[in-house]
């Protein structure tokens, strides 16, 4: 069976949901274009989550995905926060932030029950997982709407633990992409791949669709990532410049510079590995910090940085999310991106 066939889409191709910079009207423009447009739901309370279901259920008919991170939420560890907001008095002394006014907590929430409701009410076509699957009853009632699961491995382990777990597709996330690493397995970073060496293996291990994720940027990277055995690929960084997503002013700004040519895994935004552009924060204090708290707790400290840093014109404290490849960004509607990727499926 292919992905189309599956999915019940045009094209196999899916834009990445991306929290932080987009909303359900990327989503729309890509479904409506054929391809599978996702919405990024972690960091959506109930209420927003029930409004932007609402607007991408009235804005197709074509099939769309909803995302959802299944981490385990970590318990608070207070010397920990104490070293990190330690690590970061500099920075809050030089930005005149008081940082006893400072919030502690996460900023994304796992699927839960609240979550399961909406997408029983909705029925979305597609649901995805990052950081594994929840747990079985959660996904029974996801799996009882007829959607179509899918979930991202970072090496061959995870693949088969997700496929053991009955998905419908496995999305291959090479060490290229951007954002958040998908690992749940281990948090041992040695074992990440690069995704034209993670995909063959993964096709080779599990009997189900695989998508490819990271790196890809155009159209000959989806061919090749086709030769490879994919039924579909995964795209994010691409779409940054399209006018749907909400990338803000300096993000965009950056990933047209050379500056978007050295990127690097870092712990500094979340607590969790993600991928981000080399920034003056990640320089200073390194790219992965051990006094950063477990994701995602480590949000909290330094957001009101960002904010100020933001305010001036600057993307110090941002997490400037972006794939190893960021080529592909064009300044199109994210249609008409689609439509060009179109050419090598």
């Amino acid at each position: 069976m292919t992905l189309q066939t599956l999915l019940g889409i045009e094209l196999p191709i899916i834009q990445a949901p991306m929290a932080g910079v987009q909303s359900s009207e990327l989503a729309l423009a890509v479904s409506n274009a054929g391809g599978l447009g996702s919405l990024p739901c972690a960091m959506l309370e109930p209420d927003a989550l029930r409004a932007e279901l609402a607007t991408l259920a009235a804005g197709t008919s074509r099939p769309f995905n909803v995302n959802f991170f299944a981490h385990r939420s970590p318990q608070p560890d207070e010397a920990r926060e104490r070293a990190w907001r330690k690590a970061l008095a500099p920075y809050y002394q030089e930005h005149g932030i008081d940082p006893e006014a400072v919030p502690v907590g996460g900023g994304r929430t796992p699927f839960n029950a609240a979550a399961a409701e909406l997408v029983e009410l909705y029925r979305p076509a597609v649901v995805s997982f990052h950081f594994g699957l929840p747990d079985a009853a959660l996904l029974d009632r996801v799996r009882a709407t007829g959607a179509k699961v899918l979930s991202s491995a970072t090496t061959v382990e995870e693949a088969v633990w997700l496929k053991e777990r009955g998905v419908d597709a496995i999305i291959a996330q090479g060490l290229e992409a951007g954002g958040h690493r998908g690992s749940f397995l281990t948090p041992d970073m040695s074992t990440q791949m690069g995704t034209f060496a993670l995909l063959p293996q993964v096709v080779e291990a599990v009997g189900c669709p695989v998508i490819a994720a990271g790196g890809i940027a155009d159209a000959q990277g989806i061919r090749a990532a086709m030769d490879l055995g994919a039924a579909g690929v995964q795209l994010g960084t691409a779409f940054l410049l399209c006018p749907e997503a909400t990338t803000r002013p300096i993000h965009r700004e950056i990933l047209r510079s050379p500056q978007a040519r050295h990127t690097a895994l870092t712990n500094l935004f979340s607590g969790g590995p993600a991928r981000g552009i080399m920034n003056r924060v990640m320089r200073e204090l390194g790219p992965i910090c051990d006094a950063a708290p477990a994701f995602p707790l480590a949000t909290s400290a330094i957001a009101p940085l960002r904010a100020k840093a933001e305010a001036a014109g600057s993307g110090d404290f941002s997490p400037l999310w972006s794939g190893q490849n960021a080529s592909g960004c064009r300044d199109l509607p994210a249609g008409e991106l689609v439509r060009q990727l179109a050419g090598a499926v």
